[in-house]
C-alpha cells in the first residue's frame, strides 16, 4: 500500500510545517460517520510539532498539532474494532483501478477500520495544544483558522455536527 493523499486544502499544515507533514502515523482521538456525504472523518494529533508556529500560538504552552482529516463518498466501510484511546494508529491508502478512488485502511491498538472513498481528501479544524500527562486532549485549543477560534475554546462533543460534519 501507499500513502499518496490527494489533500485539496492542505494550505494550514504547508504554512505550519512547509510541506504536509507525514500521515501515515498519528494518535486517533476519534472517528465521525456521517450518512448525508457520505463522509468518515478521523480526528488526529501529528506525530512531530512544527519549527515555525504563527503567531497566535506564541506565548502559549502547547505541544501537539491535532487536525481532522475527511474522507467523501464513502463506500464499503468496514469497522471490526474500535477500543479508544488508540495511541498509535496507522493509514495506509492504495489507489484502485476505479478513477479517482482509494482504499482505505486505519489500524492499531484498538482500531481497525476499512473503506473506500473519493481520492480528494479534506483537512481541517487545524489547532494546537497541551497534551495532559493522561495524554487527553481535554484541554484548550489554539485553532489556525479565525471562525474555529471564536467559536470554539476547546474540542467539542463529537455529535457537535457543524464541527465535524464541515472542515
Amino acid at each position: 500500500m501507499t500513502n499518496d493523499l490527494k489533500l485539496v486544502n492542505a494550505g494550514d499544515l504547508i504554512n505550519l510545517y512547509g510541506k504536509v507533514p507525514d500521515l501515515r502515523r498519528f494518535r486517533l482521538r476519534s472517528i465521525n460517520l456521517d450518512w448525508r456525504g457520505p463522509t468518515v472523518t478521523l480526528r488526529l494529533d501529528l506525530p512531530s510539532f512544527p519549527k515555525k508556529i504563527p503567531p497566535e500560538w506564541r506565548g502559549t504552552d502547547v505541544d501537539t498539532v491535532q487536525c481532522h482529516v475527511q474522507f467523501l463518498a464513502v463506500e464499503d466501510l468496514t469497522m471490526p474494532e474500535w477500543e479508544p484511546p488508540v495511541r498509535s494508529a496507522f493509514l495506509d491508502t492504495q489507489l484502485l483501478a476505479e478513477k479517482r478512488r482509494i482504499r482505505v485502511q486505519v489500524t492499531g491498538s484498538g482500531v481497525a477500520l476499512g473503506f473506500t472513498s473519493s481520492e480528494s481528501v479534506q483537512v481541517g479544524h487545524v489547532s494546537a495544544f497541551k497534551i495532559s500527562d493522561d495524554g487527553t486532549d481535554e484541554t484548550q485549543h489554539f485553532f489556525s483558522k479565525r471562525l474555529d477560534a471564536v467559536r470554539y475554546a476547546s474540542i467539542p462533543a463529537t455529535e457537535e455536527k457543524t464541527f465535524y460534519g464541515r472542515i
